[in-house]
């Protein structure tokens, strides 16, 4: 109980510098999926280890350890005070942060959705009229995309293609539920960020390589992305393109190049380690429930 509580904050600092070598040197896709599951089981490890810090503190564990000690029974303390306080305290936040990002999420696709009224339930794509240049995969049942007419007059016909087919990706891979999950993982733990950071670009990179495979051609693709990039500016992205000059120079770079390798191995690594949370969260909870057991026996 003493040190496998701790053990998912463990794992969510070594999840920092995991992200970004899968992401350089797995195909997206595998990586996009392993990275969001190690970040979602280590996320609720983490919250389950506050709830076991917490229930230590304000539940019936002190008395029965008290009890214990006058029966003249070698029981120690689960958690120090200062410790249990300090878990109350972050659930109370993990709790308020995860609400926040929920109502962020609603709000966005209600917002979306409000766009693309008025349309045929079968229509896939809907063109608004608006001079900032903007993309959207809106997920759905039907699932739609959602281009300003900015957007479509920087592009030539060929490039249009590209977008399309980018977006598209998003839409048939589900990218939005793995940000979604991944963002819901960084909000219950914070050290989780950069993870939820390049599960958005291996989303994006992943839909770079489905829409090169459908126009077939890397090099147009590369073009088209550029040039999307370009025409968005410096503003703040509020859609899944996440344009930002670092980002779109990786992504060109990385079309300019072959597609990248599987490497199953390092990617059944980096599930190996979100499961290594999970069991060690576990182990603390059986670990607690044994104490209070032979406590009260």
């Amino acid at each position: 109980m003493r040190f496998d509580v701790y053990t998912p904050l463990l794992v969510a600092l070594l999840l920092r510098p995991v992200s970004t070598v899968i992401g350089r040197r797995v195909a997206p896709g595998p990586a996009a999926r392993v990275l969001t599951w190690a970040a979602v089981v280590t996320a609720a490890a983490t919250t389950w280890s506050l709830v076991l810090l917490t229930t230590a503190l304000l539940g019936d564990a002190p008395p029965v350890v008290r009890e214990a000690r006058e029966d003249g029974r070698p029981l120690t303390d689960p958690v120090p005070g200062v410790i249990g306080i300090a878990a109350c305290l972050a659930l109370a936040v993990v709790v308020w942060r995860i609400q926040r990002a929920v109502r962020a999420e609603r709000r966005t696709r209600r917002a979306l959705r409000r766009l693309c009224e008025g349309h045929p339930r079968d229509t896939e794509l809907v063109v608004a009229a608006c001079e900032v240049p903007r993309a959207f995969a809106i997920p759905g049942r039907p699932g739609r995309i959602l281009v300003t007419s900015a957007m479509l007059g920087a592009l030539a016909p060929e490039e249009r293609r590209v977008l399309l087919a980018h977006e598209r990706a998003h839409l048939t891979h589900r990218h939005g539920r793995l940000v979604t999950a991944a963002t819901l993982a960084a909000a219950a733990n914070p050290l989780l960020g950069p993870v939820r950071s390049a599960v958005t670009f291996l989303v994006e990179r992943w839909a770079d390589e489905r829409a090169a495979a459908e126009v077939g051609d890397r090099a147009a693709t590369a073009r088209a992305l550029a040039r999307a990039a370009l025409s968005t500016g410096r503003a703040r992205p509020s859609c899944a393109l996440g344009f930002t000059d670092r980002a779109v120079t990786r992504r060109v770079a990385a079309l300019r190049t072959g597609p990248p390798p599987s490497r199953r191995p390092a990617a059944a690594g980096v599930l190996a380690l979100g499961a290594v949370a999970a069991l060690f969260a576990a182990d603390a909870t059986s670990d607690l429930v044994g104490l209070l057991f032979y406590a009260l026996t």
